[in-house]
């Protein structure tokens, strides 16, 4: 991610590459080389970087180990930073990090790339325009995915690496706060990793909404998209998204009889610059403008604390109350 991260600010047209910090004596040379950038300071120490540069913001890549170092070091030096994601691997250093964005008057937005996709948005603006208030959301994600290294020997491997991003698009689509959850974790008798990797969420949201994730890293043919599968359930009708094509639904046009008399619905997506693109765009207008990004800190947390808490009610085997967490 981080060369990754490298090629997109190479390639913005807005944004120079000053310094490039890597832990591993070398590498960050190594990787401006490769990609053909030439940063005035390349080194080992953070700090010694923002310092010696000033730059106008940091970009985290690390791991999340680091997340917490590095944001907490930047922002208290009065530096704007735009991270990966999660957060962070706790909501106790989350909650520090978005208390050091306080204290320093900068701004912290996590990169949740995927709310950068021109058919999940056109998915929102189908629900928006014709759902009427939601009662009803589920996601369904199925992928066999055969990563070997790190991910086969990790705890809560689904919910803790992958799940963010579907949890973090449901309060995109509903624009719902998360309650509480009463989570399942599990792990097939064929499945090749160490951990659980399948899970069952039921997720209380604001309003009344009930959200619903039911995911694998171990189903075997027939995946999902990357995206999920959505069926989103309102007073008006549903909407639905397989997470490739467009959106689709069907809306009441006529109450009554056994069945209420519908009609189809549908919504274009829109060409969008996406992923890591649509987010740095989105940072460096924020940081223009002082409007509030996606993924702000104090809003992004909520998401990473849906993972939280999941796993925390996977591991009681009760609901938990999100708030509680957060508090």
């Amino acid at each position: 991610m981080g060369k990754a991260w490298g090629r997109n600010l190479r390639d913005h047209g807005a944004t120079t590459v000053a310094g490039w910090v890597d832990m591993r004596h070398g590498a960050a040379a190594a990787a401006a080389e490769e990609l053909g950038i030439q940063p005035e300071c390349v080194g080992t120490d953070l700090e010694h970087a923002i310092k010696a540069l000033n730059p106008d913001f940091v970009v985290d890549v690390t791991s999340p180990e680091g997340h917490r170092e590095v944001t907490i070091t930047a922002l208290g030096l009065g530096i704007p930073v735009i991270g990966e994601k999660p957060m962070a691997t706790n909501l106790r250093e989350a909650k520090e990090m978005v208390r050091a964005s306080e204290t320093a008057g900068k701004l912290y937005m996590v990169s949740q790339s995927r709310r950068y996709d021109g058919r999940l948005q056109a998915y929102r603006r189908l629900i928006e325009a014709n759902l009427g208030a939601l009662g009803i959301l589920n996601s369904d994600f199925y992928i066999g995915a055969h990563f070997g290294g790190f991910r086969d020997e990790m705890d809560h491997v689904l919910l803790v690496d992958m799940a963010i991003h579907t949890f973090d698009a449901a309060r995109y689509l509903s624009q719902a706060d998360p309650v509480s959850v009463f989570a399942e974790e599990f792990n097939p008798k064929w499945s090749w990793y160490q951990g659980d990797a399948s899970a069952t969420c039921l997720f209380e949201m604001t309003d009344g909404l009930r959200y619903t994730y039911r995911g694998s890293w171990c189903a075997e043919g027939s995946p999902s998209s990357w995206e999920g599968d959505w069926r989103a359930v309102g007073e008006k009708g549903t909407a639905l998204w397989d997470g490739f094509g467009d959106p689709k639904g069907q809306v009441v046009v006529e109450p009554g009889g056994f069945h209420s008399k519908v009609e189809d619905i549908g919504e274009a997506s829109q060409s969008v610059r996406s992923g890591i693109e649509g987010s740095l765009d989105e940072f460096l207008n924020a940081l223009e403008t002082g409007s509030t990004p996606n993924g702000e800190c104090h809003d992004n947390i909520k998401s990473f604390a849906m993972v939280c808490a999941a796993v925390e009610s996977s591991r009681r085997k009760q609901r938990v109350q999100i708030a509680e967490l957060l508090d």
